[in-house]
């Protein structure tokens, strides 16, 4: 397997999961197009040792994608919620006491739907925040990340990407209006 590079990783699972799709220039790309590419995210999310790459777990993680970019383009979307709340109907966390510890464990219709309720589940943990869940400002990138800066006002999905090209542009737009004044 040979790991693509993705230009945003380290978001929450559900970030992590809509920012498999992902474009570069003219061309567009999807990490979920193979059971590699879902090994791949697997392991960057961290849920390798938890989940297996199955077919089934991949149709399911594209379920859960499709719905999760459904409510990042539209909250409100009536079929995306519908999708979301399937998503999670296949696993339930149980609320126990071991060794005098709260604690819970998560079970799952089948083993399956662990990695796409994992990031659905997470998407109801960022909704405490809402106004922190954004796509970045960029109009031609897909991109979304949960703002986690002090003040809450990250724009980009990186800096080093989407931020720096957006102040190139200013920049080279501020010295063409001063030579055309």
């Amino acid at each position: 397997m040979t790991a693509r590079k993705r230009p945003l990783t380290g978001e929450p699972v559900a970030m992590d999961l809509v920012n498999t799709r992902w474009i570069e220039g003219p061309d567009r790309h999807d990490l979920l197009d193979s059971l590699d590419g879902f090994r791949q995210w697997l392991a960057e999310s961290g849920l390798d040792a938890r989940f297996e790459a199955t077919g089934q777990a991949l149709e399911h993680a594209l379920r859960a994608r499709g719905a999760l970019v459904g409510l990042l383009g539209d909250p409100g979307d009536a079929k995306a919620r519908e999708e979301l709340n399937g998503v999670l109907a296949h696993g339930r966390v149980r609320r126990l006491l071991r060794e005098g510890e709260p604690a819970a464990d998560v079970e799952f219709d089948a083993p399956e739907w662990g990695p796409a309720w994992t990031a659905a589940a997470d998407y109801l943990d960022l909704l405490r925040t809402p106004d922190r869940i954004r796509g970045c400002a960029n109009p031609d990138c897909v991109l979304c990340f949960f703002d986690t800066s002090r003040n809450g006002t990250r724009r980009w999905c990186s800096m080093a990407g989407c931020g720096n090209r957006a102040k190139a542009a200013r920049h080279h737009a501020r010295g063409r209006a001063g030579r055309t004044a």
